[in-house]
């Protein structure tokens, strides 16, 4: 029987699998550099946080967590100096939150390592397949999902 790098028979391997190996791979790079305490899960959070602000309770919908979980990291996250949250103007019960400059740019930052491992993955399997790879990974990921 093949395996892949002996943990798994060919057999069984299924693509979320597949997506998973990769996205650890991901996690292990990130984890070899100096991100100033910051993980994977900071990131989707800075990120997530659209230019004109947003509500802890959306934010926490945009990125899949509870309120109280988002509000957490959000708590942590005006601290550190990566977004603040101040009251709606509008609303003064609601939290209106927004990246900050050194929130922007450790966004970047991400961006541009991400970019650096997409270079990477490209330079394993050919521009080519690796172009078509990422339109099909956009189109399930980003199109819409069946009934």
């Amino acid at each position: 029987m093949n395996y892949v790098k002996a943990d798994f028979p060919v057999d069984q391997i299924h693509t979320p699998m597949l997506m998973g190996l990769l996205f650890r791979q991901v996690h292990a790079i990130f984890a070899t550099e100096d991100w100033n305490g910051l993980r994977q899960s900071h990131f989707r959070v800075i990120s997530s946080v659209p230019e004109h602000g947003v509500t802890i309770t959306e934010l926490g919908e945009r990125v899949g967590m509870t309120k109280q979980g988002c509000g957490q990291f959000v708590a942590q996250l005006v601290r550190t100096g990566h977004l603040t949250s101040d009251r709606d103007p509008s609303d003064r019960r609601v939290r209106l939150v927004h990246r900050t400059p050194l929130g922007q740019q450790v966004i970047d930052a991400v961006l541009a390592r991400n970019l650096r491992i997409e270079q990477d993955w490209a330079g394993r399997v050919g521009q080519e397949r690796y172009r078509t790879f990422r339109g099909v990974l956009e189109e399930l990921a980003l199109g819409s999902l069946p009934d």
